[in-house]
């Protein structure tokens, strides 16, 4: 019984993702907020990437949980 690393990597991104993605959304408005970023909404996009790298991670994990049996 070995321990796939993948699993908890990928609940951690995936949750720090949706979240930093929910509030990207919700201050997305805030025009103030993203002046020093050249009007760029970075936790919405930095969300979107760590969310997707940890849906990755899980499905990977996922795969070779289902592939053994």
């Amino acid at each position: 019984m070995g321990l796939d690393i993948r699993l908890p990597i990928g609940m951690m991104f995936s949750l720090l993702g949706a979240l930093l993605t929910i509030y990207g959304l919700v201050t997305g408005s805030n025009s103030n907020m993203y002046k020093r970023s050249l009007d760029l909404n970075v936790n919405l996009w930095w969300g979107l990437v760590l969310f997707i790298f940890g849906a990755v991670m899980l499905f990977f994990a996922l795969l070779s949980r289902f592939s053994k049996k």
